[in-house]
């Protein structure tokens, strides 16, 4: 098996044609922190994460994921990497170097098997933050990204054998297969899931919370000020952790979550779930339906960034 040289998932890069109104949504509706900021670019922080962002924005006149970005333990093991993905015939986008983003660091970028911009880096200087507090329906985290794929055994197999993560759980459908798959690079249950679509996209961002009552409190204030929820809130069986899904102004589903299950990777046996049992989309039975109209606003639109690296 490749050995585990990505440590954890630290922030997901977004272009949007309207920065101001996502800015201002993902502020002040959202509760991350604007940290830096740059000509055309937005980088915010979660008030709990040490990250020196955990979204990042960036306007432009196509919708599409720029990237998401892992960390490595060290500019040894990004170098290591790099040099396995080459030899592996993988794609680079940047050579390993130093970052000029905030926090700096050394890093590198490259295409996955279907062409989305990944980021991998070491020594990004920590940020100065906080405890959340008891009450505060403010995200601590980043939790986890879901992406859509068109060929998702294919993505599965690429961030498996390439970037050493493992498979925590499948959710299945009797009739259409294996539809969503768990992988993690830490003891969290999952940083990263692959759900099957039609096309490759965003399926949701997802944001730790700092308990059950703030994961409610801020569900509930997303719902009084107007924001459209499309499915929660309740608790998944995979992963075991709450769920509010919610749509943002440009039509990406993001989530607060909390409780997500930290595993025993020496003794865990990943699950297959049949998700057309109610218990294992929802265990408290307090969501509405998984249905038809939730699963095609979680399918986005299709990514325009598929094998174009990002400006910036």
């Amino acid at each position: 098996m490749t050995q585990r040289l990505i440590t954890h998932l630290r922030h997901i890069d977004l272009a949007v044609p309207d920065l101001a109104v996502q800015r201002e949504f993902f502020t002040n509706t959202w509760g991350l922190t604007e940290q830096h900021t740059d000509s055309g670019l937005s980088f915010l922080a979660a008030e709990g994460s040490p990250e020196q962002y955990v979204v990042r924005l960036r306007e432009s006149a196509d919708k599409r994921i720029d990237l998401i970005a892992f960390g490595a333990g060290s500019a040894a093991d990004v170098d290591t990497l790099a040099a396995q993905l080459t030899a592996a015939g993988v794609q680079l986008v940047s050579e390993p170097g130093t970052l000029q983003t905030p926090g700096g660091g050394y890093g590198f970028r490259f295409f996955d098997n279907e062409g989305r911009t990944v980021e991998v880096s070491a020594d990004v200087a920590v940020r100065e933050h906080r405890a959340v507090e008891e009450g505060e329906s403010i995200p601590v985290r980043l939790s986890h990204v879901v992406i859509n794929s068109a060929d998702p055994e294919a993505t599965v197999a690429f961030y498996e054998k390439h970037l050493a993560f493992a498979l925590s759980d499948t959710l299945m459908h009797p009739r259409m297969g294996k539809m969503m798959w768990f992988l993690r690079t830490n003891a969290w249950h999952h940083s990263l899931a692959i759900a099957r679509c039609p096309h490759p996209s965003l399926h949701h961002a997802s944001f730790e919370l700092r308990g059950i009552d703030e994961y409610m409190r801020g569900t509930g204030r997303l719902l009084r000020g107007g924001v459209e929820k499309i499915w929660g809130p309740g608790r998944h069986m995979a992963g075991n952790n709450t769920f509010s899904y919610f749509l943002d102004p440009h039509g990406n589903t993001v989530e607060y979550t909390t409780e997500l299950e930290v595993l025993d990777e020496d003794t865990w046996h990943p699950h297959l779930y049949d998700f057309t049992q109610p218990e294992v989309s929802d265990q408290w039975g307090t969501a509405n339906a998984m249905n038809e109209f939730v699963a095609s606003r979680s399918f986005n639109d299709p990514d325009k960034g598929l094998f174009v690296a990002p400006p910036v």
